[in-house]
């Protein structure tokens, strides 16, 4: 029989509650395995007020470290020695390594976008993209794409609670970037026809067309959507939405979010190991857990 466990096994794990749908225990066990690293992969339901405990463990049982997911992604930061620029920036981790102790809070969503787009030959630098949404995976989005070179963002957001409260944040990736970062109303159709007149990119970082409401759609008028203007959705379930159809329909790249959470995981485990993520191998589990 293979050996998988030894006296020299490492940890790591995901944080979040809840935490035991996730797919990334088989993500990232299997490319320890692949690779021989002496590790595995597990995931624990924490509750919010063992979260600082739980964090102080990740030192006391020497883990690589974790994955962070809701609802756990802000208030881990107080607990870290270290962010990163990104992570800082967003007010937000999902990845915290363990470097001999020093516990460092990574954000890892956008980076996963941004290479999930460098497969379809798609760069953000020098580019105005536009973001629909201003929630946690949106904002890491916007962030790594105004660090990598994006000339110019537009935010579109509805008028909510929320709405207010984002514009210092991105005031403040704005300043320390250089990206001209503009927020605007989601719900108002000239600021839609506007943005999407003079982007090179739309990204879609809301909910919408997500199962179990496929049938919805973030902007309301497809006649915005043109050849010349790739598509990328955060939704992979359907692998398909409304709008990468609609996309798809006029000529352009659409692109779902299956690519993100795979470059996100492979981010995170880079993090941990040094070592790529053999993404021929972990590609075709997520796409068969998904179609599950």
């Amino acid at each position: 029989m293979e050996k998988q466990i030894s006296g020299k096994t490492r940890l790591a794990g995901l944080y979040a509650l809840p935490a035991r749908h996730s797919f990334s225990p088989t993500m990232h066990t299997t490319a320890f395995r692949e690779l021989g690293i002496d590790a595995v992969y597990l995931s624990f339901d924490i509750q919010p007020e063992t979260l600082g405990r739980s964090i102080q463990a990740i030192r006391d049982l020497e883990l690589l470290g974790i994955n962070l997911s809701m609802p756990h992604k802000m208030a881990a930061i107080e607990h870290v020695d270290e962010l990163s620029q990104a992570a800082r920036l967003i007010g937000a981790i999902n990845t915290i390594v363990n470097q001999d102790g020093k516990l460092v809070g990574h954000t890892t969503d956008g980076t996963g976008c941004l290479a999930s787009l460098a497969e379809h030959d798609l760069s953000v630098k020098n580019k105005k993209i536009t973001v629909l949404g201003a929630g946690g995976a949106a904002t890491a989005i916007i962030t790594q794409a105004a660090i990598e070179g994006a000339s110019a963002i537009d935010v579109l957001n509805i008028k909510d609670e929320f709405y207010q409260t984002i514009a210092p944040k991105l005031k403040e990736i704005e300043q320390e970037t250089g990206c001209k970062i503009k927020l605007g109303d989601l719900a108002d159709p000239q600021v839609v026809a506007d943005a999407l007149a003079e982007s090179d990119l739309l990204i879609n970082g809301t909910n919408v067309g997500m199962d179990p409401q496929p049938d919805q759609m973030p902007i309301g008028d497809v006649d915005l959507l043109r050849a010349d203007l790739p598509v990328f959705d955060v939704i992979y379930h359907p692998a398909e939405t409304k709008l990468l159809k609609a996309a798809a329909e006029k000529g352009a790249v659409a692109i779902n979010g299956l690519g993100m959470l795979l470059h996100q995981g492979a981010a995170a485990f880079e993090l941990w190991t040094g070592e790529k993520m053999p993404l021929d191998v972990i590609r075709p589990l997520l796409e068969a857990e998904i179609q599950k």
